[in-house]
């Protein structure tokens, strides 16, 4: 996973605004992109690193709204904080219901927005290091054949190994193998950890 230094976008048409943001934030160690517009932003490549989105509610063309539905449309998982002169609550309730991590009226205090942007660039960062563990436990549920897969599915519904030897037509003795298989290719040091991963990576069990 990248350990690139996070970023900040900035989003707002008033040039004096975005100005002050990227001072204030640069000020605050951040490394700062600015855009006067949300197709801006949407045509400007991301790098992959940890960030957040600072946008204003009120833009030309695409709003901030609109931005925000756009992004999630693509399954971008880049935090948000909404900034606005304009807000009012079914604004900001729309907003946080969509997965906003904040919505401030403007003006707002400095450390407030800094407050704001800390907690969106920790989210992104942990949402970051859960997507590469699942990927990771995805990569060694590869490894596993379809019968240690097939077993691995039944093994965590919490059957036993002759239960599941039944449901398979093969011996105890077999399953017990594709068990062990299964938890060793996993790295699983119990079942208890199997169970968590294989909700992770959304394995189940076939009716």
């Amino acid at each position: 996973m990248t350990k690139a230094a996070p970023i900040v976008f900035v989003v707002d048409d008033d040039a004096s605004v975005r100005r002050a943001l990227a001072r204030l934030l640069q000020a605050d160690g951040l490394t700062v992109a600015t855009f006067a517009s949300a197709k801006e932003f949407l045509h400007h490549g991301r790098a992959d690193a940890p960030a957040c989105l600072v946008l204003d509610v009120r833009l030309p063309e695409l709003d901030g709204l609109e931005l925000q539905r756009s992004l999630n449309e693509e399954n971008s998982a880049l935090p948000i904080v909404f900034i606005t002169g304009h807000g009012d609550i079914p604004m900001s309730v729309r907003a946080m219901k969509a997965g906003a991590v904040d919505f401030l009226p403007k003006p707002f205090d400095d450390q407030e927005l800094l407050s704001a942007v800390r907690q969106a660039i920790a989210k992104d960062l942990q949402g970051r290091r859960e997507r590469a563990s699942t990927a990771e436990l995805q990569e060694r549920a590869e490894t596993l054949t379809a019968r240690e897969q097939e077993v691995m599915a039944l093994v965590v519904t919490g059957l036993l190994n002759k239960q599941i030897g039944h449901r398979l037509g093969v011996s105890e003795k077999t399953i017990k193998v594709h068990r062990g298989q299964a938890m060793r290719k996993m790295r699983a040091g119990s079942l208890a950890e199997l169970v968590r991963m294989a909700e992770k990576i959304g394995i189940k069990a076939a009716p």
